[in-house]
């Protein structure tokens, strides 16, 4: 008795050819048309890393502010290089690394310029004599002031308290930069104080990101909008409908 060749359990596959979708064409394709191309995309859970980058701004901030304003002798100066390089340069160094894996490009590169920021800063107090001002120091620092206002102008409102962060960064390392090249007291008083502010608003936004990611809705103001709000109450469909054109899969950056 001849099979069923109309049963597709009964067809059998020439030798040397594939069946219809494996070997990158899609298996949904009606007959007679163009078989497309697909590929799949593996995407990993993560936690979020903005708490951590957070809480090591925080850190750095706060100690950095206790040095300017006078409440850390300036003896210290080395102690709070070494809180700059062991503390705060790690934490951030890791939530920018894992920013990248988060496909979440702005809180990454605001993470790293952080980072790489304050690993400067406290390289070069450790290597000066203590309460020195440096040229050098006050350029970097004008130029992450600059540089964090890329992820902050690239994200605007869609999470603004995070925005308010990096923006508050942007001008505490501008206050500080002053400082350096001008040596002007006020300027290092008015760096002190913003760093006041910027450890308020940075343990802010740890805590509110952190109770967010854990019980997985906003418990804490976060003041998500557009995109942001989407990429977090959003359907799984809206998550990923434009991940092909990430950096990563297509095929240059």
């Amino acid at each position: 008795m001849e099979p069923d060749m109309a049963n597709p359990a009964n067809r059998r596959t020439p030798p040397g050819a594939q069946p219809a979708g494996t070997g990158g064409e899609r298996p949904d394709s009606a007959p007679g048309e163009a078989r497309e191309p697909y590929s799949r995309i593996v995407v990993r859970p993560l936690g979020s890393p903005l708490p951590l980058g957070f809480v090591g701004l925080s850190g750095g901030t706060f100690v950095l502010a206790g040095l300017q304003l006078g409440w850390v002798p300036t003896a210290q100066t080395h102690a709070v290089a070494l809180v700059l390089l062991a503390f705060v340069f790690p934490a951030q160094a890791l939530a920018s690394v894992l920013g990248f894996l988060c496909r979440d490009a702005v809180a990454a590169t605001g993470m790293g310029v952080l980072a790489g920021t304050w690993l400067a800063t406290g390289a070069i107090m450790a290597s000066g004599p203590p309460g020195a001002t440096s040229e050098a120091a006050g350029l970097l620092l004008l130029l992450a002031g600059l540089a964090l206002l890329i992820p902050v102008t690239a994200s605007g409102s869609d999470k603004l308290v995070a925005s308010v962060v990096l923006a508050t960064s942007s001008l505490r390392f501008f206050l500080t930069g002053a400082y350096h090249l001008s040596g002007g007291t006020a300027w290092k008083e008015a760096a002190g104080v913003t760093g006041l502010v910027l450890t308020a608003v940075a343990l802010y936004a740890a805590l509110a990101f952190e109770v967010e990611d854990v019980r997985h809705r906003t418990v804490l103001p976060t003041l998500r909008r557009g995109s942001g709000a989407k990429a977090f109450d959003g359907t799984s469909g809206h998550q990923f409908a434009d991940v092909i054109k990430e950096a990563g899969v297509r095929r240059e950056l």
